[in-house]
């Protein structure tokens, strides 16, 4: 029996998210340079991309390009820049055939504009697939999102569409980038570093947390499986106590 065989289809997280960690030091362990690494990342995505979408995953999450990275090396941006273009023209046939629907979150402001322009195709070819939600966070930070949010909040205030006594919990969710999307309820970081790094810090709160020492290059199927089963293994109480969560699945299966 394989790890797949051991999920429970009923009780599978509706929105994944992965902080894909790793590519530098794989690629230093290689003994090759730093765009080794991410040129094998791209493997990487697309079999976690094709397993969540076999299992039936709603919502696929993937820390693709923080802000803070456009501070690394001009040659490792603009390598990587190059391999965004080049990995979505190859994907969207793949994307479509798999009825995958592609998102986008982040300052797209930032990106060159022939990644914008490949971004736009992919978003609007494959716009009118149901199955898996690919999002990709790409020039992405959770406080650019949490301030962009505020700053927009504070312009509707000002303009009188939306009262200030009216701003709730709710409020703030829709002007965040993920607004269409459920919050995650699993979490995974790669490469051994416990860590969120500025990745959907709202959005994440009740989020199960997993971490493990693979890096993203050698991050396939079955680790996403692993991810998975003990994600099952855990009680998510959301402030209640066990005995309430216990008495609600058995007014539920009852």
């Amino acid at each position: 029996m394989s790890l797949k065989d051991t999920i429970d289809i009923k009780r599978l997280p509706k929105h994944i998210a992965i902080i894909m960690d790793g590519n530098g030091r794989w690629a230093k362990e290689q003994g090759q340079d730093r765009l080794f690494g991410h040129f094998h990342g791209v493997e990487s995505v697309r079999n976690i991309v094709e397993g969540s979408a076999e299992l039936g995953i709603e919502y696929l999450t993937l820390y693709a390009f923080s802000t803070e990275n456009w501070d690394r090396p001009e040659y490792e941006v603009s390598g990587l820049m190059e391999l965004l273009v080049d990995t979505i023209r190859k994907e969207v046939p793949t994307l479509n055939k798999n009825n995958i629907r592609l998102h986008v979150i982040g300052d797209m402001g930032m990106l060159p504009d022939s990644a914008k322009r490949e971004l736009n195709e992919a978003l609007a070819e494959t716009s009118a697939n149901t199955g898996l939600n690919l999002v990709m966070a790409l020039s992405y930070s959770s406080r650019w999102e949490l301030v962009n949010a505020v700053k927009n909040i504070a312009k509707d205030v000002e303009a009188g569409k939306l009262a200030s006594t009216d701003i709730s919990q709710e409020t703030l969710q829709q002007y965040l980038s993920t607004s269409d999307f459920p919050d995650p309820e699993l979490m995974i970081r790669t490469s051994g570093e416990y860590r969120i790094s500025n990745f959907l810090l709202y959005q994440l709160a009740y989020a199960e947390l997993y971490f493990t020492n693979t890096r993203w290059p050698d991050f396939r199927k079955e680790n996403l499986y692993e991810a998975i089963i003990d994600f099952q293994g855990r009680e998510r109480r959301f402030g209640k106590t066990g005995d309430q969560i216990q008495q609600q699945d058995e007014i539920a299966h009852s």
